[in-house]
């Protein structure tokens, strides 16, 4: 999953007011989760609810894990590797309802204290996701990409929760950081929040199609889900994306 291409500062204030917020509003819809719940299905395939719940306490626990050894000039990578990532949320998925709630909790407290432990000058510190990847991203990328991970997958549980529900801010923090996703040229407008961006690399020759619609349909488009529900294009056809 793609970052920010410079982390040369702190991240902006904004996105960690937001990823706060969405925190919190994922732990309370986790809070209401019961075991039948967990079990059922979620939007994504193959997952059920206590696949996406574990998924995203290990998550915040590896990006915490990232931010704790940049704050003490240690480089952790974020998981030990991709197969070992998969078996912890095959396991931890299985656990009790309790189990998965106190451990998204624990998990998401930890990296709130990892963020406030980070110095000013250590966010440019680049991290590995597995050792020896040669894809890094720097310490100040973290909260946009948890943001990212709480907003999505928490609309993924396929609760009353859903893309509606995200904030203005949050809609639109996610539809800027994601239009690289486009592969092709075009102009994407969410107009419940006035903005305007242009994606899918060189547009000299055509600066494409327009689409249009609120940045959380635009953000849900972009990060490869619902086939482009809730949008308008001038061309009838909307551009391709990237493989999430």
């Amino acid at each position: 999953m793609r970052t920010t291409d410079l982390g040369v500062g702190p991240p902006p204030p904004s996105v960690l007011e937001h990823l706060a917020a969405a925190t919190r509003s994922l732990v309370r819809t986790v809070d209401g989760l019961g075991e039948d719940d967990l079990r059922a299905p979620s939007l994504l395939p193959r997952w059920t609810r206590g696949h996406l719940v574990a998924h995203l306490a290990l998550n915040a626990e590896g990006l915490g894990s990232v931010l704790r050894g940049t704050a003490l000039g240690a480089a952790v990578p974020m998981y030990r590797s991709v197969e070992a990532r998969d078996a912890d949320i095959e396991n931890l998925a299985g656990r009790d309802a309790a189990v998965l709630r106190n451990r998204l909790l624990a998990s998401v407290t930890g990296l709130a204290d990892a963020i406030v432990a980070v110095a000013p000058e250590q966010w440019p510190t680049r991290a590995q996701r597995t050792p020896g990847n040669r894809a890094t991203f720097a310490a100040a990328d973290v909260p946009l990409m948890r943001l990212r991970e709480v907003a999505l997958h928490h609309a993924d549980l396929g609760m009353p929760f859903t893309r509606a529900d995200w904030t203005d801010g949050v809609a639109e923090t996610l539809a800027a950081s994601l239009t690289h996703r486009v592969t092709s040229p075009c102009t994407l407008h969410a107009h419940d929040v006035g903005r305007t961006w242009t994606a899918g690399g060189d547009d000299s020759v055509s600066p494409g199609p327009t689409v249009s619609g609120t940045a959380a349909d635009l953000a849900w488009w972009l990060s490869g889900r619902g086939g482009g529900d809730g949008l308008e294009t001038d061309s009838g056809e909307l551009p391709r994306t990237g493989a999430w």
